[in-house]
């Protein structure tokens, strides 16, 4: 009996997990291209333009994009917040050189699945927490963003209050709830480029938005990278 399977009853092979890497220091883009590659990861587009990747995500629809959260043109934040509503199927992960506190305040304030530190340790968890992100399952989990978001609305209050308008509070509340921008529209009765505009005013505030020039930490060399 001939157990051959026809052609369209083949097993295919699993496609690769597709990623889009945003950094503005082209050493962290081809460090982790070179990393993702070599352990089977396909690398379907990068950018060092906030602007640029927030049209071309929605387009190449990747499984995941890694964003930086600091760029000459926004954020990897504003970018996160965009796609949840252009591309709500697309993970994210946030890139950040800053310390753990403010990474995973950075991602809560995103809505993103997680962060990643730019001091590599472990590329093994590195890349384990990265394919982890593209299958969907966060890297934050729910009590986590809960304590997160209360204490950053608690910190806002304190220590913000005279620099932020009314306006601009009631987004960072809604922000920590993890709404997306349409939702915050729908909210305060405003259209969504105004919110926009009110997050990135948010983010100024908060440290999140670059003022000067930023010297870059770079993730290892390629080389570097594929001893792990």
């Amino acid at each position: 009996m001939d157990t051959t399977a026809a052609p369209d009853e083949a097993i295919l092979p699993p496609r690769p997990m597709r990623v889009f890497i945003l950094s503005d220091h082209s050493m962290v883009r081809q460090g982790l291209k070179d990393l993702l590659e070599h352990h089977g990861f396909e690398v379907v587009g990068e950018s060092g333009s906030a602007t640029e990747a927030t049209c071309l995500i929605p387009i190449l629809h990747p499984d995941l994009a890694l964003l930086d959260d600091r760029l000459p043109d926004g954020t990897g934040i504003e970018v996160c917040r965009g796609l949840r509503s252009t591309a709500p199927g697309v993970e994210s992960l946030i890139l950040t050189s800053w310390d753990q506190q403010h990474a995973v305040r950075a991602a809560v304030l995103a809505g993103a699945s997680g962060y990643l530190l730019k001091q590599v340790g472990d590329t093994r968890e590195l890349v384990k927490n990265i394919r982890s992100a593209a299958e969907g399952y966060p890297l934050i989990g729910s009590t986590v963003r809960d304590r997160v978001a209360a204490n950053l609305h608690a910190t806002a209050s304190a220590s913000w209050l005279d620099a932020m308008t009314q306006s601009e509070r009631a987004v960072l509340a809604l922000m920590a709830k993890g709404l997306t921008n349409r939702q915050i529209g729908g909210e305060m009765a405003l259209a969504e480029d105004a919110v926009a505009g009110y997050v990135s005013s948010v983010l100024l505030k908060l440290g999140f938005r670059r003022r000067t020039p930023q010297i870059p930490v770079p993730i290892p060399r390629a080389w570097e990278l594929l001893g792990g």
